[in-house]
This record gives structure tokens, C-alpha cells and sequence, in this order.
């Protein structure tokens, strides 16, 4: 991803964008509506911003190179859109290395997968893990607050003040609950000894199989020839 950040031509993300396309579709399950959405999502996602941020780049800068469009006193030039799309590649390749990441593992997983194979401390990764299955919680919790009050008949009527006087009725339980939530947790985690030693064992191993491997080494190569190629090039 520095790498990504760092990059001032197109060649370095769109390399990554490739990768990323790549192999969510050979590694992952797709269907086909969510393929489809997929193919048609990131070009769309590429064209519109690589527009939008190449209209906002500052034209002195790019003023001394050819103008591709030109309307009344506005012209577009192609140093405009080299910044631009050079710019919505490396949001798109960055998007890419996340989602790819996040749709082949779960969060469970890569917290312990983590702990075991890359030292991280037990006690910070399954705090991040309980923090993370607070989420879903939040969500059920919220849905019932809601038909609570639509049973009571609160805060009816239509439009964003109404809408907003909802919301507003939903902190105060769900701050309540979740205050509660988290300390059943924490009572749970110290009745089972959470952080009184410095190891400790695992239910569920995350094994590291050849083929992880593999991956992990061809993308280390993958990302040093795409450096070296970038260097190469200027």
C-alpha cells in the first residue's frame, strides 16, 4: 500500500488494480450478479473519479502540456488527466488490496491468524476482536430499539425532523446497552484469567499452509518488480 501512496505515475497502481481483479477472481467465490457488479463497479469507479479529480488539478501545473478538451475559457489538458486517473488508480488499487484481504478471510481469523504466526499480543488482538463483534451486536440492538418505539407510536410522522427526532431517541438505549454489553464482557474475560500470563492457548488454530506460502512470496516478487520496473522507468 506505501508503495501504492508513494507512486506518481499510472503504471504502479494500475498494476496493482490488475492484481487485485485478478485474483479475486481466480482465489474467491463469486456470483454472478456480484461478479457482474464487480466488472461493471471499478471502471465506472476509475472513469468518474479520474474525471472529477482531473477537472479539481491545479492548471498551472499542467498548462504546458496539450489540451484534449476545451470549452469557453476551461481547457483540459492531458496533464490534468494524467493526474487525475493516476490519482483514482491509487484509490481503486488501494480499495482493491483492502477488499481482496477482507473478502478472503474473516475477521476472527486474521485476528488469530496474527497472534500466532506474526507474535501480535494476544491481549491487544482479542480486545480488537471483541470491539469488532460489537458491531453486528449494535446493529440488532438498534433494529429492536426501533420496533420498541414504532409499537409505542414514538416520534411518528415523515421528513428529516421527525427522522432526526428518531434518531436522536435511539442514543440514549443504545449507549445503555452497549455500555452494559461491554461490561458483561469484561467481567467474562477476567472470570477466564484474560492477560494474567503472557501466553496463551489456542481453540481454533490458524494453520499456514504451502500455498500461503507461495502467495505471500510471489507477492513480495510481484511488488519488487513492479518497483524496479517503476524505478527503471522514471
Amino acid at each position: 500500500m506505501v508503495l501504492v501512496l508513494v507512486s506518481t505515475t499510472m503504471f504502479t497502481p494500475l498494476c496493482f488494480v490488475i492484481l487485485c481483479a485478478l485474483l479475486m477472481l481466480t482465489g474467491l467465490r463469486w456470483q454472478r450478479s456480484s461478479l457482474l457488479t464487480l466488472a461493471l463497479a471499478l471502471p465506472a469507479f476509475i472513469l468518474v473519479f479520474g474525471i472529477s479529480f482531473s477537472l479539481w488539478a491545479d492548471q498551472r501545473h499542467t498548462a504546458h502540456t496539450p489540451v484534449v478538451f476545451e470549452i469557453g475559457s476551461f481547457a483540459l489538458t492531458s496533464g490534468a488527466l494524467d493526474i487525475g486517473f493516476t490519482t483514482a488508480l491509487r484509490l481503486a488499487a488501494l480499495f482493491g488490496l483492502a477488499l481482496t484481504g477482507g473478502l478472503s478471510s474473516t475477521g476472527p481469523d486474521l485476528v488469530r491468524s496474527s497472534i500466532q504466526h506474526l507474535k501480535l499480543p494476544y491481549r491487544i488482538g482479542y480486545t480488537a476482536l471483541a470491539a469488532y463483534r460489537f458491531v453486528p451486536r449494535f446493529g440488532y440492538e438498534l433494529e429492536s430499539i426501533r420496533q420498541a418505539h414504532r409499537v409505542r407510536g414514538m416520534s411518528p410522522g415523515r421528513g428529516p425532523i421527525a427522522s432526526t427526532r428518531r434518531s436522536m431517541g435511539y442514543v440514549v438505549p443504545l449507549l445503555t446497552g452497549a455500555i452494559r454489553h461491554a461490561g458483561r464482557v469484561s467481567l467474562a474475560m477476567d472470570a477466564r484469567a484474560f492477560g494474567a500470563h503472557d501466553t496463551r492457548t489456542e481453540r481454533h488454530l490458524v494453520p499456514m499452509r504451502r500455498r500461503d506460502w507461495f502467495f505471500m512470496i510471489g507477492f513480495w516478487i510481484f511488488t519488487a518488480a513492479v518497483l524496479a520496473i517503476a524505478i527503471w522507468r522514471g
